[in-house]
Parts: structure tokens; C-alpha cells; sequence
């Protein structure tokens, strides 16, 4: 269902993240949403809302912007509030007004100071957790990398 036009001739939001779909202020959503392109919310929906098929899309919730129901879209621009899971797959970013309750799976986070998050923040890049350098607790710690331009003699030990 479209509301609003505003993408491209054929249907899609493009790269430069257009509106496809608002729903306005004064709107209440009962139910799980589904949509392709851009869809900026300024009212409230209480249910879902999902990105389906295999274009780009992209989520925008204005202050006023409310979902009570997990978020599933590739890219989000979040300053009004969220109960439930966030799910972006490709970018979230998190205006001062945002405020999120629920747990956050992200591959790249951008977060402005004043955005509250009450959830768990898991990452889902590419890389595994297991190839990034750590070590167990009573375990000996890796060699230290020199530091460039600090004679050996000079450098803290730490440990």
C-alpha cells in the first residue's frame, strides 16, 4: 500500500533514500507492516515492520515516530522510539530523540549523544567474534605491539 509517492519511475527509493511511503502524524497502524523503498513514519504503528524483497530500503522515524514491534530493515534513521527489536542489516543510525527498548542487532551503529538504548547491542558484522584477538582469563597475554616512536625503555608496562 502506498500513501505517498516519491521514489523513482520504477517504483524504488534508489541510493538516495527517498520516500515511498508516509505514514503521517495524526496515523495509527494496527498490525505488522511490509514495504519496499523509503517509508518515514511520523505516527504510530503497533506491530511489525519488515523490509521485503531484495532492494534497498530504508526505514525513517521522526520524533514524533513510534513502533511497538521488532524492526527488521536493512537501513534505519531512528529519532522517535522503539519497543521491541531493531534488526538493520546494513546501517542504523540513532538521532539524540531515539530511544529504543529492546535488543539491537546492527553491522554498522551510528549513535548521537541524548539516544537511549535498554537492550543489548550485538553486532552481526562479517567478521566472527572468534577472529578477533582475545584471551581467557589466568592465560598469558599476547606479545605486545611495539609503539611507534617510544624507545622500548620508555613504554608503561601494563599487566
Amino acid at each position: 500500500m502506498k500513501l505517498l509517492g516519491g521514489g523513482s519511475s520504477d517504483g524504488s527509493s534508489g541510493k538516495g533514500g527517498g520516500v515511498d511511503t508516509l505514514i503521517g502524524r495524526h496515523t495509527e497502524v494496527l498490525g505488522d507492516v511490509r514495504f519496499t523503498g523509503g517509508l518515514h513514519l511520523d505516527g504510530k504503528i503497533k506491530g511489525s515492520v519488515i523490509a521485503v524483497g531484495d532492494k534497498p530500503a530504508t526505514l525513517s522515524v521522526s520524533e514524533t515516530g513510534s513502533i511497538e514491534g521488532d524492526v527488521r530493515v536493512p537501513s534505519i534513521v531512528l529519532n522517535g522510539s522503539v519497543i521491541g527489536d531493531v534488526r538493520a542489516s546494513e546501517r542504523l543510525s540513532l538521532a539524540p530523540k531515539a530511544r529504543v527498548n529492546g535488543n539491537v542487532h546492527y553491522k554498522v551503529l551510528q549513535m548521537e549523544p541524548g539516544a537511549m538504548i535498554n537492550g543489548q547491542l550485538l553486532y552481526e558484522g562479517a567478521e566472527p567474534l572468534a577472529a578477533l584477538p582475545h584471551h581467557k582469563p589466568g592465560e598469558a597475554k599476547p606479545a605486545e605491539a611495539p609503539v611507534a616512536g617510544v624507545p622500548e625503555n620508555r613504554r608503561a608496562k601494563l599487566g
